[in-house]
């Protein structure tokens, strides 16, 4: 196939040209250049910011059998892509994200009520993060309105493995390899959805080749993990002496420790459909979740990205904080009046 790919060097697009080239497509990067420019030197490589100026004249008048839109976060740069494209592609494939779902209270399927986006998300103007979910359910009505019918919808819960650079599985991974006493938030049973990017990429190069299209919840399947099974497979294929110790949620969070951005993979109550995604459409269509250890063992080989920060990865929760959290979830429980 002959695939121009927005974005392509950066986790997911980085993963999926990876997958495509190997598997002999022809493919087009469309990008800034900014991020990891020495990439993928067999792919031709066309340079242009949609975001800052809207210059998409590289891309005019050519022709590829599908378009696949790595980096499209804001309506007003899907719709203009979109409509240049309308006679250039025969599939634009969107990735989206659970986070377009009304109700993450309950686990969603691709038939439940999608987010409305506040008065005024399709302007111009930069929104918030609290924007994300209501402005990609913009961004797939942007793309299905220019190709009607010809729109692959991809979304996906978490994803992880190399090249991740938001390092909230890597957090896991090095914290459990790490050793000693690991806090962990809420209980081991609770359930924990998360697919390897690059077991996307493999499913979205078929999905294309099917010329699937409408929506895809992609992640793995519902109730396959556990928050405990993930920190022991963490800590076993480590070799680690880890021992983890489970903190009850509301301690935490009187504590001002907040879900997903300090201890990642812990999601609000409000939010606990996150973790329970109906993915049965994508799994009848072939999608093929690899072993967890898998993953795990990459990401601890891969170099630069354990728990010391850097530039491109947010902060979690610090060692020393860590330690003083659980001191006092201990001194709690042995206090007669806890």
């Amino acid at each position: 196939m002959r695939l121009l790919v927005l974005g392509g060097t950066r986790f997911v697009g980085r993963h999926l040209v990876a997958t495509a080239l190997a598997a002999g497509h022809e493919v087009t990067l469309f990008h800034r250049g900014r991020t990891h420019p020495e990439l993928f030197p067999q792919a031709e490589k066309l340079h242009g910011d949609r975001d800052r100026d809207g210059d998409l004249s590289r891309i005019a008048g050519r022709r590829w059998d599908a378009v696949v839109d790595c980096c499209g976060y804001r309506p007003r740069q899907v719709r203009a892509t979109a409509r240049l494209l309308t006679g250039a592609v025969e599939q634009y494939v969107f990735i989206s994200t659970v986070s377009v779902y009304a109700d993450l209270v309950t686990g969603p399927s691709e038939a439940s009520a999608l987010r409305t986006p506040p008065a005024g998300a399709d302007r111009d103007a930069e929104g918030g993060d609290a924007d994300y979910g209501a402005l990609k359910v913009l961004c797939e009505q942007a793309a299905e309105e220019a190709l009607p019918g010809r729109v692959l919808q991809v979304r996906p819960g978490l994803l992880v493995g190399p090249h991740d650079p938001t390092r909230r599985f890597s957090y896991w991974v090095h914290r459990l390899a790490a050793g000693g006493e690991v806090l962990a938030p809420g209980r081991p049973a609770g359930p924990v959805q998360l697919l390897d990017a690059r077991d996307l990429a493999a499913w979205l190069l078929v999905a294309v080749e099917r010329h699937s299209i409408g929506p895809y919840n992609v992640t793995a399947p519902r109730g396959s993990l556990s928050f405990g099974e993930l920190l022991e497979t963490c800590r076993t294929v480590a070799g680690s002496d880890a021992r983890v110790t489970w903190v009850d949620e509301e301690f935490l969070t009187s504590r001002d420790i907040e879900p997903w951005e300090d201890l990642p993979l812990w999601v609000p109550k409000e939010s606990s459909g996150f973790h329970d995604v109906d993915t049965s459409r994508a799994i009848a269509s072939g999608l093929r979740p690899r072993p967890l250890a898998e993953t795990v063992r990459d990401v601890l080989a891969e170099p630069g990205l354990g728990l010391g920060e850097d530039a491109a990865s947010p902060p979690r929760l610090g060692r020393e904080r860590e330690a003083e959290l659980l001191r006092a979830w201990h001194e709690r429980g042995r206090s007669p009046h806890a």
